[in-house]
């Protein structure tokens, strides 16, 4: 994809990504008082749901359009059980920022589409018709176009179709927004995608959007490029994967003689807390510069090993997704949800040794173990690598397998847990995750671990292409582009 673009309100700054040249737009709080005029026309901004997303964007929008003549204006199913929670953040009928969602769609200038994937799935036509002719759509996903190329049906013509998708979940887009009232910068950085065009502002819209949402810095990708790379990550590394290969390494250690409570410091404790740490902060590569020599030696072991049956279930995510499989059976699940509703999964042993073990978890005590470093990163790594081979630019591709990760979803999993976290993402993420974590797990179990056991030397080529791979000088670039300041969660 071509990944320049012209804008009359933002300035661009091109940047070098391993060989590719990309240009991403760096936001700020200093920033604000221009989303005015490149929302120029746009006297109603309506932000349709409130689960994930809806609640952080409306707010972030809200703040940061302060003292404009623009409104922003939830809308809402009549008789929502989300109405009391928005009037309870300000958006209320009697000052004229909350209604039913289908007048608000109509009466609004630039419709925020936020409500779950397969509610836009089963309400995309109602939705089209409302749409003001002229007015622009936004989408944070592109769940929607990849239903809509399914069914072989487009958008509107007359209208504006835009992507402003933060690489993060809606709760993370407001803490990190608040966290940086008096930090410029901080915030979830953001793809941009231009659907459709009708008025030569669509681009201008949504970089305005992006950085009225707090973004550090926003990216051009596409629609179709998004969802792929969004629903594929999805069920890999930042939740599906990271699930598995967690579960898969309790058992394996637990089943090797390692205490239950040391085999949970030493998977899920190291993933989100010192292994998600470092490459936040110093990149991939420092997790393994960091180890002494012999647990080098374990890394690469464990690094070999797990590479290549991660790669082979990550091939098989991204075809179902491209394919329009993944997208399908959302709906399907969505249709049994009345019959058998989605339960939690945090049932498991491994979770209830996790809750008494965080409960005394002494911060900076969590050791970075080699083996956990190793099948983790190998993970990670495949996913790169898989994206880059599908031809996903590198901005998108370190975003939804490095930084999304360790800066915005992480943090939650060292919280309250991986399993508390996987049950509080979307539907479609939650969905995904339940469906391929076991495949990680089993694969893992089946391929991975029996060379460990064996004692089975390291892949030399592959651990030297993983050492000279060139996603770490990527990650390296667009670190530069992360937060200002660091989650808080509590």
């Amino acid at each position: 994809m071509n990944n320049n673009f012209e804008t009359k309100y933002f300035t661009k700054e091109k940047i070098e990504l391993a060989g590719t040249t990309e240009y991403v737009v760096k936001g700020g709080r200093d920033l604000f008082p221009i989303l005015p005029k490149a929302l120029e026309g746009i006297k109603q901004i309506g932000v349709i749901g409130w689960s994930s997303q809806g609640p952080a964007q409306a707010q972030n929008l809200r703040d940061s359009l302060a003292g404009s003549n623009m409104k922003v204006k939830v809308g809402l199913r009549a008789g929502s059980s989300s109405m009391a929670k928005a009037e309870a953040k300000g958006f209320t009928k009697a000052n004229g920022t909350l209604g039913e969602m289908y007048e608000v769609i109509a009466e609004s200038d630039l419709t925020l589409l936020l409500i779950a994937d397969a509610a836009q799935a089963q309400n995309y036509e109602k939705i089209f018709k409302a749409l003001k002719p002229g007015s622009t759509l936004g989408l944070s996903h592109g769940f929607l176009l990849g239903y809509l190329q399914m069914k072989g049906e487009k958008f509107p013509e007359n209208i504006n179709v835009i992507g402003v998708c933060p690489k993060g979940m809606g709760p993370s887009v407001r803490r990190l927004y608040e966290q940086g009232k008096t930090v410029n910068g901080a915030g979830i950085n953001t793809s941009f995608a231009i659907q459709q065009d009708i008025n030569g502002k669509a681009t201008d819209y949504a970089l305005a959007w992006a950085v009225g949402l707090g973004a550090p810095y926003c990216f051009l990708t596409t629609l179709e490029s998004e969802y792929k790379s969004d629903i594929f990550g999805e069920r890999s590394i930042l939740l599906g994967a990271v699930h598995g290969v967690a579960e898969s390494l309790f058992k394996w250690y637990t089943e090797n003689g390692m205490a239950e409570e040391q085999a949970f410091i030493n998977t899920a404790e190291s993933i989100t807390g010192p292994i998600s740490k470092t490459i936040s902060k110093k990149g991939i590569l420092e997790v393994y510069k960091g180890l002494n020599q012999k647990d080098q030696e374990l890394f690469c072991q464990a690094y070999s090993a797990a590479y290549h049956p991660a790669f082979e279930i990550l091939m098989e995510i991204y075809d179902e997704v491209a394919s329009g499989n993944e997208i399908n059976s959302v709906i399907m699940a969505n249709d049994r949800f009345s019959r058998y509703p989605m339960g939690k999964i945090d049932g498991t042993r491994m979770w209830q040794v996790g809750e008494k073990m965080r409960a005394k978890r002494v911060e900076n005590e969590t050791p970075i173990y080699p083996i956990t470093a190793g099948v983790y990163i190998a993970t990670m790594m495949a996913q790169i690598d898989l994206l880059k081979e599908k031809g996903h630019p590198y901005s998108e591709i370190i975003n939804e397998s490095v930084i999304e990760s360790v800066d915005s979803l992480n943090p939650y999993m060292h919280f309250k847990g991986v399993a508390y976290m996987v049950d509080n993402c979307s539907t479609t993420a939650r969905l995904g995750s339940r469906k391929w974590s076991p495949r990680f797990d089993y694969i893992l179990s089946q391929l991975a671990y029996p060379k460990l056991d064996a004692k089975v030397a390291e892949n030399t080529d592959l651990i030297k292409k993983f050492l000279h791979n060139p996603a770490h000088e990527a990650l390296a670039v667009c670190s530069k582009y992360r937060p200002s300041v660091d989650i808080a969660v509590c």
